[in-house]
C-alpha cells in the first residue's frame, strides 16, 4: 500500500518507518527542510531505541521516502494520508489544531481520487469534523467533488518503546463510520495482527475520546500513588510495601503505581489539560482531572522540599549531583520534565548542579536557559560518576538503567557528603544506610 504521513516528529516518524518495515511504500512529509535533509542522511530528529536502523534500512531500500510538501517530486501519489503533526497546548490548555487543519487543507489541494485521511495526532473530540470541513473547502475551490473518509486512529506509543509498541500493539483503535475506510484500515494493520486480532472499531468521536481517556487514566494512577506516598511520608509508612500490597490486586495491577517526582513528557500533561478544557466547554467541572493535574504539579516540588528540609533554604555553598534530565528513561524528551522544576528551584536558591543524562544532554544544552550555564551554576558532565565529585548530595530524577545499581563504593569515594535523594525509589534504604549513606526517598520509611 502507498501511504503518506504528514509530520516527522515522534508519532509521524515512528508510524511511517514501521509501516515501511511491513512492506508498504511510505512518504513522510515535513515542511522543515533541514529535518528532511537530515533524515535523508540518516540523522534522526529524536532519540528512540531501535528507530534509527528501521529508518535507514527502509530509506535505503526505497520503501521510505522524505519530502518537504505533498507537491515534492519525492512524494507518492497515495490515497491514504496520516496526519501526525503536533497539537501543542494553547494558553487555555486546549489543543492547538492549526497544524492539523493546515495538513487537511494540503490534502484537499492535492487528492485526485477517493482517499482515506487518518487523524494520528492526539486531537479533541470533533476534530474529524474540522478536518472534513477543511478538505471540502479546498475541493470546492478546485470545483471538484472527490469522495474521502476521515478516520481517527490514535497512537498509544510509549516513548522509549515506540517501535516495539507499533510492531506488536496490544490494541489498535480505529474510529470510522465508513465500511470502505474500515476495510482499508483493516487491510493496512492486518500484518500486525498475525498472532491474534487486536483491532477495535468504533465511531470517530469515540476513538478521539479513547486516547484522552486512556492517558488521563494513566495520569490518574500516577497522581494517586504520589498522593499516597506523601501521606506515607507523614505517617511513617513505607510506600513500597503499600505499592506491592495494592498492586497484587488484579483489579489494580502494578503498572503506573510507582511514586516519584511527577510525570512529564509530551502526552500526559498536555492531554489532561486538553480534557479539562473539553469538559469546561461542556459546562462540566472535572473534579478528578483537576486534582490529577494539581497533584502532579505539586509533586514536581517534592524533591526540592526534601532537599531544603535537609540543607536549609540557602544553598549558595551547596553542590548537587543530578542523575537524569529526560522526563523518563529511554528518551531524550525533556518536555514538562520534573528535572526542569528541580533545577529552577536549586539554582534559584543559589546551589550549583552537576547534571548527567545518558541521551538528553544535547537537548538540555539546547533548551535550558543559557544563563544557567553562563553563570556556572549548571554544568553538564560527561559521565554519571563525574556528577558526584565533591557534591553534597546525589539526586536521582530519572531511573535510567545505569543508575539503578551503581557502584556505591565508588559513589562513596567521590561524594563530599553521603546524602542521596532518590526521586524514583530505586534503592534499598536499609542497605544504603548500612553502607553509611543518608537516604531519602518518596514515601519511604526513614
Amino acid at each position: 500500500m502507498q501511504l503518506i504521513v504528514i509530520g516527522t516528529g515522534y508519532v509521524g516518524l515512528v508510524t511511517g518507518a514501521c509501516f515501511a518495515e511491513m512492506g508498504n511504500t511510505v512518504t513522510c512529509v515535513d515542511i522543515d527542510i533541514h529535518k528532511i535533509e537530515n533524515l535523508r542522511n540518516g540523522i534522526l530528529p529524536i532519540y528512540e531505541p531501535g528507530l534509527e536502523p528501521v529508518v535507514i534500512n527502509n530509506y535505503k531500500h526505497g520503501r521510505l521516502r522524505f519530502a518537504t510538501s505533498l507537491d515534492d517530486p519525492a512524494a507518492l501519489e497515495g490515497n491514504v494520508f496520516f496526519i501526525a503533526v503536533g497539537t501543542p497546548p494553547g494558553d487555555d490548555g486546549s489543543a492547538d489544531l492549526q497544524y492539523v487543519v493546515a495538513a487537511a487543507r494540503d490534502i484537499g489541494r492535492c487528492i485526485t481520487g477517493y482517499s482515506v485521511v487518518v487523524d494520528k495526532s492526539t486531537v479533541p473530540v470533533g476534530t474529524a469534523d474540522k478536518v472534513r470541513a477543511a478538505i471540502r473547502e479546498e475541493l470546492k475551490k478546485r470545483s471538484l467533488d472527490i469522495p474521502f473518509d476521515v478516520v481517527s486512529n490514535p497512537e498509544f506509543l510509549k516513548e522509549g518503546a515506540a517501535v516495539e509498541d507499533f510492531m506488536k500493539p496490544d490494541r489498535v483503535v480505529i474510529g470510522t463510520d465508513s465500511d470502505k475506510a474500515r476495510a482499508i484500515m483493516h487491510d493496512l494493520y492486518a500484518p500486525f495482527m498475525r498472532n491474534h486480532e487486536r483491532m477495535f472499531f468504533m465511531g470517530v468521536k469515540e476513538a478521539e475520546m479513547t486516547k484522552y481517556a486512556a492517558n488521563a487514566m494513566l495520569a490518574t494512577k500516577i497522581s494517586f500513588m504520589n498522593e499516597i506516598s506523601n501521606l506515607c511520608d507523614r505517617m511513617g509508612v513505607d510506600v513500597e510495601s503499600v505499592r506491592q500490597g495494592i498492586g497484587s490486586d488484579s483489579r489494580i495491577g502494578y503498572s503506573f503505581i510507582y511514586p516519584g517526582a511527577g510525570y512529564g513528557g509530551s502526552c500526559f500533561p498536555k492531554d489532561v489539560k486538553a480534557l479539562v478544557r473539553m469538559a469546561n466547554e461542556q459546562g462540566f467541572d472535572p473534579l478528578i482531572l483537576n486534582a490529577v493535574e494539581a497533584r502532579n504539579e505539586a509533586q514536581k516540588y517534592v524533591l526540592f522540599s526534601k532537599i531544603v528540609k535537609r540543607f536549609g533554604t540557602d544553598l549558595k555553598d551547596r553542590v548537587f549531583g543530578l542523575w537524569g534530565l529526560a522526563f523518563k528513561p529511554g528518551t531524550d524528551d525533556m518536555r514538562e520534565a520534573p528535572s526542569i522544576v528541580l533545577l529552577e528551584e536549586l539554582l534559584g536558591a543559589g546551589a550549583r548542579v552537576k547534571a548527567y543524562d545518558p541521551v538528553a544532554m544535547p537537548v538540555a544544552q539546547r533548551e535550558l536557559p543559557p544563563e544557567w550555564f553562563k553563570s556556572g551554576q549548571l554544568e553538564l558532565v560527561q559521565g554519571q560518576y563525574d556528577a558526584l565529585k565533591d557534591v553534597d548530595a546525589l539526586v536521582l530524577v530519572t531511573e535510567w538503567k545505569p543508575f539503578r545499581h551503581p557502584d556505591f563504593a565508588r559513589v562513596k569515594q567521590l561524594m563530599k557528603n553521603l546524602v542521596i535523594f532518590d526521586g524514583r525509589n530505586q534503592y534499598d534504604p536499609a542497605q544504603l544506610r548500612a553502607d553509611g549513606f543518608e537516604y531519602t526517598g518518596i514515601g519511604r520509611r526513614s
